[in-house]
C-alpha cells in the first residue's frame, strides 16, 4: 500500500504539540524529526534524565504525518493548517510549512517505541512497557505506560512539571480530577502517590480508551480512575458525572488557552482548599495564564514552576 506523505517544519519546542494536534485531529501515523536523535548519540545511558552536553542544534524539527492515498488530503491538510495556525498564535512554531511525498506501508503506530525509553523524573521511574526495569533502578514509584497516539509519555517537561507538583501538594486519600487525561500518566501518578480515587476526562476517545489500558497495567481498576469522552468545560452533564465539591486536586496537563476557560468553571468540582495545578503553559503565554488566575476571586496562586521554556502553576481554592 502506498502512503501519502507531509512534513511540516516547525521548531524543537514546537514538535511535541504539533504531533499532538494531529493525534486529537485524528492522524495515528506521525513522526517526529529532531536536528539530533538520541540513538546516534555513542554511550548514551537511557535511564538518565539529565542528558550530556551536546553540540548546539539549529532548534529545528520535521514532524511527519501519513495518511492513506484514498483519504482525502485536501480536507486532512485544511484541519491540519488551522491548528498549525492555532498554535502560531501563541508559540513560534518556525515556518510550519507543509510538504508533500510518498512512501511505502509502515507500522506507524509502533515504530516510534525505538525512540522512547525509561527515565526519572527525580525518584518516580517511567519505563515503557516494551523495555526491562534497570537493574541499579533507585526509584521508589515506577510508572509503565504505553502511550499509544494519546500524548503523555512523561517524557515532556509539562508532564514532568505536573508529576512534580502532584508529588508536592497531593496527600494520601486525596481524590483527583484529571483534565486532559491523555495518556493516563497523570492520574496513575497519583494513584501511584496514595490518592483514593481519581476521575478523568478527555475530549479524545482513542486516549480515553490509552488510558484505560494504562490504569489496568499499573494495577488500577476503572473504578478507581474511571476516564470519560468529553469536554468538562462546556458539558454540563459531565460536570454532574464528575461531581461537585469533592476533589482535593485537579491537574490539567492542556494548552494555555484551554487552561484560562479551564480555570474560570473547575471551582464548583474543588472542595475548598483544594490544589489546582496546570501546565501545558509555553513561557510566550505564562502572563495571560497568570492574570487569569489572579483575577479569579476562587483562587490564589501558590507557586510558578518552570522547566526549560515551560511553565506550571499550582493554586488553592479559597
Amino acid at each position: 500500500m502506498k502512503w501519502k506523505e507531509f512534513t511540516i517544519k516547525t521548531t524543537a519546542i514546537a514538535e511535541d504539540l504539533v504531533a499532538d494536534m494531529l493525534s486529537e485531529l485524528g492522524i495515528s501515523g506521525v513522526e517526529v524529526k529532531d536536528t539530533i536523535h538520541l540513538e546516534d548519540i555513542d554511550g548514551l545511558d537511557q535511564y538518565q534524565e539529565v542528558m550530556p552536553e551536546l553540540e548546539a542544534d539549529d532548534g529545528l524539527a520535521e514532524v511527519v504525518f501519513y495518511l492513506d492515498e484514498d483519504e482525502d488530503t485536501e480536507s486532512w491538510l485544511t484541519q491540519v493548517r488551522e491548528g498549525l495556525e492555532e498554535l502560531a498564535g501563541f508559540m513560534d512554531i518556525g515556518e510550519g510549512t507543509i510538504t508533500a511525498g510518498e512512501t511505502e506501508d509502515k507500522d506507524w503506530v509502533n515504530n516510534w517505541k525505538a525512540h522512547f525509553h525509561a527515565f526519572y523524573v527525580d525518584d518516580i521511574l517511567i519505563k515503557p512497557t516494551w523495555v526491562e526495569k534497570p537493574e541499579d533502578d533507585h526509584s521508589t514509584l515506577m510508572i509503565e505506560i504505553d502511550p499509544g497516539t494519546a500524548f503523555g509519555t512523561g517524557s515532556h517537561e509539562t508532564t514532568q512539571l505536573c508529576i512534580r507538583g502532584l508529588r508536592k501538594w497531593l496527600k494520601p486519600g486525596d481524590r483527583v480530577l484529571d483534565v486532559g487525561t491523555g495518556s493516563g500518566i497523570l492520574g496513575i501518578t497519583a494513584l501511584k502517590l496514595g490518592a483514593s480515587g481519581c476521575f478523568g476526562t478527555d475530549i479524545d476517545d482513542l486516549a480515553v480508551s490509552t488510558a484505560a489500558e494504562n490504569i489496568e497495567l499499573n494495577g488500577f481498576t476503572a473504578e478507581q480512575f474511571p476516564v470519560v469522552c468529553g469536554n468538562i468545560i462546556g458539558d454540563e452533564s459531565l460536570q454532574a458525572e464528575a461531581g461537585y465539591e469533592c476533589y482535593d486536586i485537579v491537574v490539567a496537563n492542556i494548552l494555555a488557552d484551554v487552561i484560562i476557560p479551564l480555570q474560570a468553571m473547575i471551582a464548583p468540582q474543588m472542595k475548598k482548599g483544594a490544589h489546582l495545578i496546570v501546565s501545558g503553559i509555553i513561557n510566550l503565554k505564562e502572563e495571560a495564564v497568570r492574570q487569569a488566575l489572579t483575577e479569579n476571586e476562587a483562587f490564589e496562586i501558590l507557586e510558578t514552576t518552570y522547566q526549560k521554556d515551560w511553565v506550571a502553576f499550582a493554586c488553592v481554592k479559597k
